[in-house]
């Protein structure tokens, strides 16, 4: 009986201990860290999966993004309950194995149910501790369990200020880039509209953007999983925009902004590999784009009389430098299920109005 009391002890300080470690490296360290086997990782990872698979099976496609946007918030109140349910469950454990020191003995039940107590500051007072050590316990199970709440509390608040500031940039852009959005249409605009003069500000605004996404989104992951509320529109979507037209800029078009086009190209491509690295995504150096699909965009980009370099010069150039992000952001946008977009994810699905005007 003193083996499994002592086994019982053991197996509850530990369960506390993973579950309060997860939650440091989840929320208190402002960065993202290793261990695959970290309860949060696998719950984010394995959970997406079958969730994102079951949605995929969906064929009305609004049933289907509404299914996909459920899974970030209902996995932060999972993950929430986790926590909390791992500690009563581990205090419950160590409260069993002191039972003697408790009035009246509880047994298993009763353990965890005084340890749910004392973690959530109830105390009914219908068991009491009697020692010092069990009463010690229980001060630190209701330590444990305030510290809990409030940090996650806190987490809550940030996440949501960090979503609703990444998606005001994607809406705000979205004007420029089109729904889904596209690089290409991005330009296209601005050419149409004689807003080339714009572009300076816009990629500078962009390239804080891109900074702000790749250090929030890397401390706290599941933001990756909040879905744009809006249709048509996602931050993986105007990220593959932003690179693609920095990567027009540079490559295609004589025209000016080439410094602050290969800043924010540069700067995103440090994100898309971070991510991919991160996830364990797939990489690759294919452009991911076929030659007819330019030379189609260049005539299109020529017809509006922008200024383009000569095509034997445009489209090497505009190859090797989309092969340093696009599998990596095929990959992305596959794995996170974005809307489909012009040269970006799964592109089979693209709405007929979408982005009119351009080539598909």
């Amino acid at each position: 009986m003193i083996l499994l009391d002592v086994l019982a002890a053991l197996a509850g300080a530990a369960l506390v201990v993973w579950s309060l470690a997860d939650l440091f490296q989840s929320v208190v360290v402002p960065r993202s860290v290793g261990g695959r086997f970290r309860p949060s990782v696998l719950m984010v990872r394995l959970g997406w999966r079958l969730w994102r698979d079951g949605a995929m099976r969906i064929a009305d496609q609004e049933r289907r993004e509404d299914t996909l946007a459920i899974f970030a918030p209902t996995f932060m109140m999972t993950l929430l309950a986790y926590w909390v349910f791992s500690q009563i469950v581990g205090y419950g454990l160590i409260f069993w194995a002191l039972r003697a020191g408790l009035q009246p003995e509880p047994h298993l039940g009763g353990a965890i149910y005084f340890a749910g107590t004392s973690l959530m500051t109830i105390g009914y007072g219908d068991i009491v501790p009697l020692h010092w050590y069990t009463r010690l316990l229980a001060l630190v199970a209701a330590g444990g369990g305030l510290a809990t709440i409030a940090i996650v509390a806190t987490f809550l608040f940030q996440t949501f200020a960090a979503f609703q500031k990444r998606e005001a940039f994607v809406v705000t852009i979205s004007e420029r880039t089109g729904a889904p959005p596209s690089g290409l249409e991005f330009v296209i605009r601005h050419v149409k509209l004689g807003l080339m003069s714009d572009l300076g500000p816009i990629l500078r605004e962009a390239q804080q953007w891109i900074a702000e996404v790749m250090e929030t989104h890397l401390a706290y992951p599941v933001l990756t999983y909040f879905r744009s509320s809006h249709d048509d529109e996602s931050w993986v979507g105007t990220l593959g925009a932003l690179l693609d037209a920095s990567t027009l800029l540079i490559t295609t078009l004589d025209a000016d902004h080439r410094g602050q086009a290969e800043i924010t190209l540069r700067l995103g491509s440090h994100l898309v590999r971070d991510f991919t690295g991160f996830f364990r995504l797939p990489a690759g150096d294919a452009a991911g784009v076929e030659f007819d699909e330019f030379a189609t965009a260049y005539r299109t980009l020529g017809e509006l009389g922008a200024p383009l370099h000569p095509l034997e010069d445009a489209w090497p150039a505009f190859a090797q430098k989309r092969a340093g992000y696009a599998t990596q952001l095929d990959t992305m946008a596959r794995w996170w299920r974005i809307p489909p977009a012009r040269w970006i994810g799964d592109r089979s699905r693209i709405r007929a109005h979408v982005n009119v005007g351009a080539p598909r």
